[in-house]
């Protein structure tokens, strides 16, 4: 046997996570525009490669405040605090990542091990359940042993193998399944199948030392090759319910929060109300605003597969998702006229408004002939200038937001004749007269 098949078949259960995360500070104003979406996942994918945990946690929190609604950035922050022993923060990730519409078999098996770990059996096998015709047998077995259910486990592992998937990684996961339904025997025999014969037995005293009920929480982390560590549970802010969908705005009256694009100007995250703004005198906050005293509460940021004894696999490079993220979008189809403006940032002030509005114009070359449209709007007690493109047919104007939304920006597709909830009056139109 080589040197390299005996340091694989020393590990233990490994799950390969292809990202990972840790705590981020979520800081207030400093005057500087947040990192992108495309950079903050590119540098959290390097710091999972490079195993640091924590780091990754950091961009991975930051990305998914510059864009919540991505599936895959959800996905990435939650294998992120499963790296980092975060077991809460995974579930709760996990879960939002899932309804964002990722079911991939990796994003599934690693949310119901997250359950497991923090004690949730029933919520891990309602998962397991709902997905399990999309899972593979031998991480679903495993996981349904871990989750409670070693008889189950068994069985699936069982007749997997005697299907014909008789892989190093069906018999040690069979093994452990073995160890958890108490049947020591089969347990030794199935792991001498890809084991060293002199350490066999210490594989059996690491599985029994494992075996009490409540060390749900040891199981899972030693499957995943990890350190438990206390976990506070995700930042309140990047909770997918604080980021509700378009469509979901629209329904309630409300204005999804606009990123900002790169620049050195302030901006604005911005909490629309569902009633439109009252009639009052809101000269002092313009004044503030116009001066770049920007009024207080703006934010501002400066699986593995479940195998025993098989080489970790490799996570995709983040450079080739860095080369993809900063391919250029393709152009949106513009008509030369339509009545839907595409909104496209939030600021404290008109001169950000306009700073943003031309650097909107070269970070997407469809809107260098677009015409510019800046509302004035109160929300909150607080004054914002709203930046948006006007002229588009409604066709038109979601190409362009999903142009937009997926270089990592906030976008809004909105008929011109709508008011948005918080408007005051268009203070700039740009060539022309624009009422709205």
């Amino acid at each position: 046997m080589s040197i390299e098949t005996k340091a694989r078949n020393k590990r233990f259960v490994q799950l390969a996570v292809t990202t990972a995360l840790a705590t981020t500070a979520l800081t207030a104003c400093t005057g500087k525009t947040a990192p992108s979406h495309s950079y903050s996942a590119a540098h959290a994918e390097q710091a999972l490669t490079k195993g640091n945990a924590s780091k990754a946690v950091r961009h991975a929190e930051a990305a998914v405040l510059a864009s919540p609604r991505d599936a895959y950035t959800r996905t990435l922050l939650a294998n992120a605090y499963l790296t980092d022993g975060r077991f809460a923060s995974a579930a709760t990730t996990f879960a939002e990542a899932i309804e964002l519409g990722d079911t991939a078999p990796r994003t599934v098996i690693s949310h119901a091990l997250a359950q497991v770990a923090i004690g949730d059996q029933m919520g891990a096998l309602g998962t397991l359940s709902r997905f399990e015709d999309k899972l593979d047998a031998a991480d679903y077995g495993l996981a349904m042993a871990l989750a409670g259910r070693p008889d189950h486990g068994v069985n699936v592992l069982g007749n997997a193998l005697r299907g014909g998937q008789n892989t190093p990684k069906v018999r040690q996961n069979l093994a452990y399944a073995y160890a958890m339904q108490g049947n020591w025997r089969a347990a030794r025999l199935m792991a001498a199948e890809d084991v060293p014969a002199g350490e066999v037995g210490d594989r059996m005293a690491e599985w029994a030392a494992l075996a009490r009920p409540e060390a749900f929480t040891g199981r899972v982390a030693t499957v995943l090759g990890v350190q438990p560590q206390a976990d506070p549970g995700q930042p309140q802010m990047l909770a997918l319910s604080n980021h509700p969908s378009v469509d979901m705005l629209a329904a309630s009256g409300e204005a999804e929060q606009v990123a900002a694009p790169r620049g050195d100007f302030a901006f604005a995250e911005e909490l629309p109300p569902v009633e439109a703004a009252p009639a009052v005198d809101d000269g002092a906050d313009v004044a503030l605003a116009d001066a770049g005293l920007a009024p207080a509460g703006g934010i501002r940021f400066v699986g593995r597969e479940v195998v025993q004894d098989t080489p970790m696999q490799t996570a995709r490079p983040a450079a080739s998702r860095t080369a993809r993220a900063a391919a250029p979008a393709s152009a949106a189809p513009r008509s030369s006229s339509g009545d839907y403006n595409v909104q496209l940032g939030s600021f404290f002030s008109m001169s950000d408004a306009n700073e943003a509005w031309k650097q909107f114009q070269k970070r997407y070359p469809e809107l260098a002939s677009s015409e510019r449209v800046i509302t004035k709007a109160r929300v909150n007690g607080k004054i914002y200038y709203r930046v948006a493109a006007a002229g588009f047919a409604k066709a038109s104007a979601d190409s362009m937001c999903r142009t937009v939304k997926g270089r990592g920006d906030g976008c809004i597709a909105y008929a011109a004749s709508r008011k948005l909830p918080g408007a005051i009056a268009v203070v700039d139109a740009g060539v022309r007269v624009a009422s709205r």
